[in-house]
């Protein structure tokens, strides 16, 4: 089941206190970046993100799922109405996430 475009825009308003919050769509889902980095994704009308240590210590109680069949574990985030905490959270994620690979030309 793709993801809907009106899900995506909550999401996004839920996360329109930070800057530099882009998205690009990718097979029916949505991947969503934070300042060039991934943090996570909208998938099946679900807000998962990447379970690096602050998240992991942030959301202890947290669900993992599998965005997709044959994927890594992501984080569900349940907590989604919580505008700060939402953040606090990415904000706190940022420097444990990867540097965006560099595309050859």
């Amino acid at each position: 089941m793709a993801s809907s475009k009106e899900y995506l825009e909550y999401v996004l308003e839920q996360l329109s206190d930070l800057e530099e919050i882009t998205y690009r769509a990718m097979m029916g889902e949505y991947i969503i970046y934070f300042k060039g980095k991934i943090i996570g994704g909208v998938y099946d009308d679900r807000f998962l993100i990447k379970p690096v240590k602050a998240a992991r210590e942030m959301m202890c109680d947290a669900t993992m799922e599998l965005p997709y069949e044959g994927a890594k574990e992501m984080i569900l985030v349940d907590n989604i109405e919580d505008k700060e905490f939402l953040k606090e959270l990415i904000e706190s994620m940022y420097d444990e996430l990867p540097s965006p690979r560099r595309r050859r030309k």
